[in-house]
């Protein structure tokens, strides 16, 4: 069924930043006295950080330390950052489903000055039609809040997600949307299928060679 509009999750989608993502965390987590296998903290990623840090230490704990490790976290990416580069054709991916006639909203949690680094990056500021940060959302994926701030940025209902995680797959489903996702956030295409994913691309070039496989074409 075709739709009107394409809300792209940004990072870990269209910019390679899952890994720097779970280093900060890590970093945060262990300056306040609590260390966490890499992994574990990397399966989180996609949340933000007001449903990342209670997932991974308990509702306690955030309560107690979790504003100063997300506070934390924040400087440690700042860090990082610098390293972070576009995935392959994210642009370009952006271009096409403009060419198409869809609408196209970058769905993001990212703080202001971080989103604002990704529009440089992926030279979008011009080509997408609207985006969303922080300051749209009063909860995170897997909340559905993200996603129904991109359909209001959007102007329709008629839409699909485009992301790289299950919590990508479950916003949008709690928000009524499907999902086509890519792997390159470090998640299997098995994992992302059995999470309700309706497609699933090794890289965002191959979404873009088979664009028309899926409700975007």
């Amino acid at each position: 069924m075709a739709v009107d509009a394409a809300l792209l999750d940004v990072d870990g989608t269209l910019v390679d930043t899952n890994y720097q993502h779970a280093l900060a965390w890590y970093r945060a987590f262990r300056r306040h006295g609590i260390v966490l296998p890499l992994w574990r903290i990397h399966r989180s990623i996609g949340m933000g950080g007001d449903q990342l840090v209670p997932a991974l230490v308990g509702e306690e704990t955030d309560q107690e330390k979790g504003d100063d490790i997300r506070d934390t976290r924040d400087t440690l990416y700042q860090e990082l950052i610098g390293e972070v580069e576009p995935l392959h054709g994210s642009h370009e991916l952006i271009a096409d489903l403009k060419e198409r006639g869809l609408r196209v909203v970058l769905a993001s949690s990212a703080p202001e000055d971080e989103l604002e680094h990704y529009l440089e990056l992926l030279d979008a500021r011009e080509l997408a039609d609207a985006w969303t940060t922080d300051g749209d959302v009063a909860a995170t994926k897997p909340a559905p809040d993200l996603v129904r701030a991109a359909l209001d940025k959007a102007g329709t209902e008629s839409a699909v997600m485009i992301g790289d995680t299950r919590w990508d797959i479950e916003a949008a489903r709690r928000a009524g949307l499907e999902t086509i996702c890519v792997i390159t956030g470090g998640w299997s295409e098995q994992e992302l299928r059995d999470a309700g994913a309706v497609a699933v691309f090794e890289s965002v070039d191959e979404l873009r060679e088979r664009l028309n496989e899926t409700p975007l074409g």
